[in-house]
């Protein structure tokens, strides 16, 4: 493991000095928030002008989208619409999500939600498991299959709806289902529990939840509704002690304890790596001074088979839950 240093401040933070020429990935999503905000408020002036707003909207997508498939044309007859190039554009965030929008994503569903499910693998493997995709029918169903120790772990819904969103949010919109297998459903010729991806991102109700296979319960928390992007905090959901942070649009969940020392993490900060790219995050506890990649589910920097455990949260514009494990499985 290469040495870890830090440099502050912490990633995406407000911080004075002039705008940057580039938007960031909070600037555009704050721009696509406000734009169904003033959609919504259209609405103030009765039926046809929130009907003429939204018409406004799809003209305007359209004509881009129109444009963004001439361009690729484009560069297509001249020879330059490389592998590299498609992956490039692939890579960038806004990018793909434009692209995405209109159709013109250049890779597979397939391809994208492998991408996504190997940004859960490191924590995945620090349990000694895995997840297979074993393949997107038409009508946007995923099936997949837990491997190792997440085969008939208790925890693995939980894990598997922290993959599901990142999947479903940044790679693959049109997933409606996630179908999951185990080596017991194989043997038995029963089906995986199916997950409603609807589900992962409606509301959920003001009442107490019932908990979930994964010995949790979701619980607002709409305290982190609010948090700043670089923030740090502590409080404790339900009876078990949680750290969250914000790393630009992006909040993270873990118990507050360091999995070196076993210390809560009070005073840790939110720092991005010397040389780490935009969106880089790490958390450094104050007693042993372990360093824990906030992107890689709290993976330990400095040793691979440490790492903080995550709670998984959702979140749905409005408020935020966050899947709080009940005392039989803390």
């Amino acid at each position: 493991m290469a040495e870890h240093s830090e440099a502050s401040p912490a990633p995406e933070a407000a911080s004075a000095g002039p705008v940057p020429s580039a938007a960031t990935p909070s600037d555009w999503r704050a721009t696509g928030e406000r734009i169904d905000t003033l959609i919504a408020a259209s609405a103030s002036g009765g039926a046809i002008a929130r009907e003429r707003s939204e018409e406004l909207v799809r003209l305007v997508t359209d004509f881009y989208g129109a444009g963004l498939e001439q361009l690729l044309d484009l560069l297509h007859e001249q020879g330059r619409l490389t592998d590299d190039v498609l992956a490039s554009f692939a890579a960038d965030e806004l990018v793909a999500s434009l692209l995405l929008v209109h159709g013109l994503h250049p890779y597979s569903v397939e391809t994208r939600v492998e991408k996504a499910l190997e940004s859960v693998r490191p924590y995945l493997g620090s349990h000694g498991g895995d997840v297979e995709l074993l393949g997107v029918s038409d009508d946007g169903v995923v099936r997949l299959r837990l491997l190792g120790s997440c085969d008939g772990c208790p925890s693995s819904s939980a894990t598997l709806k922290l993959a599901v969103q990142g999947a479903v949010e940044a790679a693959a919109p049109e997933i409606t289902t996630i179908e999951v297998e185990t080596t017991a459903d194989e043997e038995s010729g029963a089906a995986g529990p199916m997950v409603p991806v609807e589900a992962l991102f409606s509301r959920l109700h003001e009442t107490v939840p019932a908990p979930d296979d994964s010995g949790s319960s979701w619980e607002l928390v709409p305290e982190l509704a609010g948090l700043e992007s670089g923030a740090v905090t502590r409080f404790t959901a339900g009876l078990v002690p949680v750290l969250a942070c914000r790393i630009g649009s992006d909040l993270f969940a873990f118990r507050d304890r360091c999995a070196r020392c076993e210390r809560p993490l009070e005073g840790a900060v939110l720092a991005r790596r010397l040389g780490g790219a935009s969106g880089d995050g790490v958390l450094r506890c104050p007693a042993c001074l372990a360093h824990y990649d906030v992107r890689r589910a709290g993976a330990c920097v400095e040793a691979e088979d440490l790492h903080l455990d995550p709670l998984p949260l959702l979140a749905d514009g409005a408020t935020v839950s966050l899947a709080v494990p009940t005392p039989a499985a803390t």
